[in-house]
Parts: structure tokens; sequence; C-alpha cells
């Protein structure tokens, strides 16, 4: 096998507590991650020689610029394996959205080496090359919705109800990560740690779900682009049970009680004069790539 086609997911963060700024430079952060079906699709090939990181987007950092490209390179250089890697992306995620798109893709890129090379590495092994690479890249080679904390490497599993519907609604704004950290005032903006959610209550219904949802960079966000409050204030007009922007954001996903529910509201929202892109989405629980060996 020369090629292999694989899913990179999106993601969502149902919480995300900053709890302060490390001496590293780095947040620590307490977040709940949940992969959505909103994917990317990367068809990633053996060739002669060299790296290539290409797509079907034009706004997609390619190559060197691209950090699957470093993933790609952190598995030939740790193997000293003598061949070149393609990686075409297909892209269905809104880039700089808060949806995790670009460290999805990286993870992906790895998943999808140690398949090809048959490497045989573990899943805890690729979680620490991941972690050089990214906050949010261990998270997609866990592959199960999980509870992150430490700059988002330290991952447990949890269960959430499922499925969970959704409407995502990105305004077509890209918005930097380090931006949103660099502008969150920490001494207003961060979660108090007393408020701690490491050990997260039983979360057996979708109220649960709503109940928890928090996010301390939306604030930040917000108040540069006040359309993200109104999209919030609209996903539950339109009869969401709670809204939410994830991540940096700007995107905003609004979670609804049944399918038919989150179809209305898709429905009604495709019909507005506003620019934005628009995903009917549910969770992406229970699936995994197949290239990891074991559990662990």
């Amino acid at each position: 096998m020369s090629s292999l086609k694989l899913l990179s997911p999106a993601k969502v963060n149902l919480r995300l507590d900053v709890l302060g700024k490390r001496d590293d430079g780095y947040h620590e952060i307490r977040t709940v991650m949940q992969r959505i079906d909103i994917c990317d699709e990367l068809e990633i090939s053996l060739r002669r020689r060299g790296i290539d990181i290409l797509s079907d987007s034009k706004d997609m950092p390619q190559n060197i610029e691209n950090i699957a490209y470093h993933a790609a390179k952190s598995i030939l250089d740790r193997f000293k394996i003598d061949v070149g890697v393609r990686v075409f992306i297909k892209k269905k995620i809104p880039i700089a959205a808060g949806l995790g798109g670009g460290s999805s893709n990286a993870a992906t890129t790895l998943i999808g080496l140690n398949r090809l090379l048959k490497l045989g590495l573990t899943r805890k092994e690729l979680i620490k090359m991941g972690t050089l690479l990214g906050a949010d890249v261990p998270f997609f080679i866990f592959e199960k919705s999980a509870l992150a904390t430490g700059i988002g490497d330290r991952l447990q599993g949890i269960k959430l109800p499922s499925p969970i519907w959704m409407v995502l609604v990105n305004p077509k704004i890209q918005v930097s990560t380090s931006w949103a950290y660099k502008n969150l005032n920490l001494n207003i903006g961060l979660t108090k740690k007393k408020n701690n959610i490491s050990i997260l209550p039983p979360v057996a219904q979708l109220s649960d779900v709503v109940d928890f949802l928090h996010n301390d960079l939306e604030h930040v966000t917000v108040k540069r682009y006040p359309e993200i409050q109104m999209i919030k204030e609209e996903l539950i007009d339109k009869g969401a049970e709670g809204a939410l922007m994830s991540g940096s954001g700007p995107s905003v996903f609004g979670i609804f009680s049944n399918r038919e529910r989150a179809d209305k509201a898709f429905d009604q929202l495709r019909f507005t004069n506003r620019d934005y892109t628009l995903f009917l989405s549910s969770s992406f629980d229970n699936k995994n790539q197949g290239g990891v060996n074991g559990s662990n």
C-alpha cells in the first residue's frame, strides 16, 4: 500500500477554562472537547523524496508553513526513513475558526504514516509526538471525547450523550489563537481554579452538557467581533438548548435536543441574508482511523 485516504474531523470545545499563564509562555487550560462530523479528507501518499502538503483551498498554508508538514517530517526524521510524502488536503473545515482543523490534519498525518509505513507506534507514542506539534494534536490522536488539562496534552476520556446534534455557524472571519490568548485579561478573564471540573459531574443527559457550556476566550473575541454574540442569540432564538463559541472562535455552535429541531434551525438560518457558512453536524464518537497499534 503506497497511499490511503483518511477523514480528519473538526472539534468543538464544550467548555474552555483558562487557568493561568505558565513560565514557558503557554496557558494552563481545562477543556472538554468533542470531535464532530465536519471533516477534511486527507490523501497521504509515499513518493521518492521530499514532503509536499497540498490542498484544494487557496487559503490553506502549504508545505513548510503547514503543521501537517512538520508531522510528516517528525516521522521521517525519527525513523530515518529515506522516502518522500505527499499529503493532499481536501478542505471542508473552515480555517482559523476555532475548530482545530490544522491540528486534526497533523494528527491524521501521523496516524496515516504510522499505518502506511507499518511503524507499529502505539497511541501513547503518537500522542507524545503530537504534543511537540501543537496543543490540540494529542486530542485528535486520542480519538474520543476528552477532558484535556495542562496545555491540552493531558487527556482523560469522558462519555457524553450521543449523538449530540448541532448547527454550527462560521461568520467567515479568521481569528488567531495566539491573538485571543494575548488579549485575555489575566485578572478578569480567567476561570478561578476553585471552580474545578477536573472531576466532571455525571454527563448522562444533554441538559448536563448544556449546563457546563462555557468559554473563557469568548468575551475576548466577541469584543472585537460582536456578530458572534448575535449568532449565539439567533441560535437560541431558533430553538438551541445552548450556544457557545468554540476555541478562540469565531465559529459558534448551537446544541439541539434532536435532529429534527437542528434541521429546522439549519433551514431557517440558510435563508438569512448573512454571508455565513453553516453546518448541520453531530458528534463523531466511536470512529477511529485504524492506524494506531493498541489502546495505550
